[in-house]
């Protein structure tokens, strides 16, 4: 749709060709306005240059661009998080696992968090519980410049550490590991639609069965955790049973089990590490 100069507030947000959210989004956005004032300026007209912004966003969205990468943030467990198409974009589902690692954290425990994409599982995790001590990886340094805005942006005490998995801990042990590793298998459908084809492909899938980074994790896992230590771990709607079935084989945990998200879906994995 063209966008012309001198037309209301209002009236482009009901005529912008998304959902109601994601219009005012794009309009708020364009204009530098919070939802307050979209509502109470609403007569407004665009001036030129306000409309050129606005058609230039509207015209990446229609291409399929994520919202999230159109105005550089996202919410994840009520706090802001700047993403860049460096990161995965964080999403509700993932909330299951910091509420699952919240419950495990005691003051001081040392806490691990392996490729932590923009940082949004630690950073959540540091915000509620500053009590404790904690770490992330990433095997992409632009992943943790994001990373590392979004914990100071939340006064966060985060370490932050370029590694390839566990490479960089070699010799650490923590009370807590907590992944959300790339899981999508390289000849999913899902690679190609929606969102997932303007987000990093190394932060998605493995290339391979969509397990090989799971059975990594699990692997190393014992070498790094401290005795009764928790390993917790997202993964894909239809993996559940293969994660626990990992996690059995390695003959190293207990307490193995499987917790739904609100969908009523096997999303995150993990056990204790036996004595």
């Amino acid at each position: 749709m063209a966008i012309e100069a001198g037309a209301t507030l209002g009236a482009l947000q009901r005529s912008l060709p998304f959902d109601a959210l994601e219009n005012r989004i794009l309009l708020g956005h364009a204009l530098g306005l919070g939802r307050v004032a979209l509502i109470t300026q609403s007569e407004r007209t665009l001036t030129a240059a306000e409309a050129a912004r606005l058609q230039a966003l509207v015209a990446r969205r229609a291409a399929g661009e994520p919202i999230a990468y159109i105005v550089g943030s996202r919410e994840f467990f009520g706090l802001a998080f700047s993403v860049t198409p460096d990161v995965l974009i964080p999403r509700p589902d993932t909330e299951l696992l910091v509420e699952l690692a919240l419950a495990r954290i005691t003051p001081g425990l040392r806490v691990l968090d392996l490729g932590t994409g923009s940082g949004a599982i630690i950073v959540a995790l540091a915000h509620t519980r500053p009590d404790a001590d904690y770490s992330a990886l990433d095997r992409s340094p632009a992943a943790l410049a994001v990373a590392a805005a979004n914990a100071a942006r939340h006064r966060a005490r985060v370490r932050f550490l370029h590694s390839d998995w566990y490479s960089a801990v070699a010799g650490e042990r923590f009370g807590l590991i907590v992944a959300n590793p790339p899981y999508i298998a390289a000849a999913d459908p899902h690679l190609s639609q929606g969102d997932l084809r303007f987000e990093p492909a190394g932060a998605l899938t493995d290339q391979q069965d969509g397990l090989s980074c799971l059975r990594a994790i699990i692997d190393g896992a014992p070498a790094h955790l401290q005795p009764d230590g928790w390993l917790l771990m997202e993964h894909g709607y239809d993996q559940a049973a293969a994660v626990r079935a990992l996690l059995a084989a390695s003959g190293r945990f207990g307490d193995i089990a499987s917790w739904q998200d609100l969908a009523g879906i096997e999303r995150v994995s993990g056990a204790r590490l036996l004595t």
